[in-house]
């Protein structure tokens, strides 16, 4: 292959920061898009130069000339939608979370697979610098032997024009059973990624408590143990409605701390740009480094991570993340809300299928 033909199926509210890398490589064209909303497809086409929008998939998958498509419907819309384009022989690189299931999840590893192509799911944050460079270093030693890791996550307000641009309608699905959980399922995944990806460890134990502010946000505190038993992780999701963040973004911000039995790391920030440090901060020896020729911007994660699709697919290596790594990503969250169902201790593992949270649609009464 010495070009990826590109097609985007998908073309609302998170589209632009993930087609930015593809718009941007110079071995990668993107020729079709694919929206439900044929005028939005129409739009989008004009601003990426596609010369196809349509409001049928399967006019996509049907052009043998197309390499590969970028999924970026709403998550109930996923498994049939990777699917198809597994079984037309597309690669398939797919919007977080992978399903609503981990069985459907399953089903699409497998079919990716079979039809030997490459299924993988588009996580920005593998690809943001400054978390990029914190795993580097923590594989290099820098902080010792991982001890503890803490992720925190905020979500308060912000007046970027990111934000004041997202068409509500984008929002409307996640609020319905359409969706397995509120944000601890589809913004925190994330996060649950980064738990699982920065120390290379599987969570064997998870323990945790969670409430609901404005139906939607999940306020937790969670506890993980690793199969290192030297190892805990913690992570804490907090919502202040009041508070102004600034963020170029999204009104939040996260930040990522893991202490080695040599040192501390800290990724200062992400979503958002609440801190004025060093996006990466490391100390050592009574000595404090600050990383400040990072790319901080966290639209750099989604470029880079486009841009990682193609070059995977060009030199036919793996692409992170795998569609087995996201399938650990979703035990965990459905571990995460089952141990707050049921106040005990939840194996990851041990979810085969999904769990829904108290007071969600279909899920558990409150109480």
């Amino acid at each position: 292959m010495d070009r990826v033909r590109l097609a985007v199926v998908g073309a609302g509210n998170i589209a632009e920061l993930n087609v930015a890398g593809y718009l941007g490589h110079e071995r990668c064209d993107v020729v079709a898009v694919c929206d439900a909303d044929a005028e939005r497809a129409a739009a989008a086409a004009r601003r990426w130069g596609a010369g196809l929008a349509t409001a049928s998939i399967d006019e996509i998958l049907a052009d043998g000339s197309i390499d590969a498509v970028e999924v970026l419907t709403p998550t109930n819309l996923h498994h049939g939608h990777v699917m198809a384009a597994l079984a037309a022989g597309k690669h398939v690189s797919c919007q977080k979370p992978l399903a609503n299931s981990v069985t459907d999840a399953r089903e699409m590893a497998a079919a990716a697979e079979a039809n030997g192509v490459t299924l993988r799911v588009t996580e920005c944050f593998c690809h943001y610098p400054p978390i990029e460079r914190a795993k580097q270093l923590i594989a290099e030693g820098a902080i010792g032997h991982p001890r503890s890791l803490r992720i925190r996550t905020v979500v308060g307000q912000t007046d970027s024009a990111f934000q004041a641009g997202l068409e509500a309608d984008g929002y409307v699905w996640r609020l319905t059973g359409s969706s397995p959980g509120g944000h601890l399922f589809d913004d925190m995944v994330h996060k649950y990624a980064m738990a699982l990806w920065l120390l290379d460890r599987d969570i064997v134990r998870v323990q945790a408590a969670m409430r609901r502010a404005d139906f939607f946000f999940e306020p937790l505190a969670a506890i993980f143990e690793y199969d290192d038993p030297d190892l805990l992780g913690m992570m804490d999701v907090s919502y202040a409605k009041a508070m102004d963040i600034r963020s170029s973004y999204y009104g939040a911000d996260e930040f990522f701390e893991v202490q080695g039995d040599e040192g501390f790391l800290w990724v200062t920030r992400a979503t958002g740009e609440l801190h004025d440090l060093p996006p990466l901060m490391l100390y050592r020896d009574r000595s404090m480094t600050g990383f400040t020729d990072l790319d901080a911007d966290w639209g750099a994660g989604f470029r880079r991570s486009s841009a990682h699709f193609v070059e995977s697919l060009l030199d036919g290596t793996p692409a992170t993340m795998t569609a087995l790594d996201a399938i650990r990503v979703l035990q965990l969250c459905f571990a995460v809300y089952e141990a707050a169902n049921e106040s005990r201790p939840v194996d990851p593992r041990t979810i085969v299928h999904q769990v829904i949270p108290r007071g969600w649609p279909g899920g558990p009464p409150d109480g």
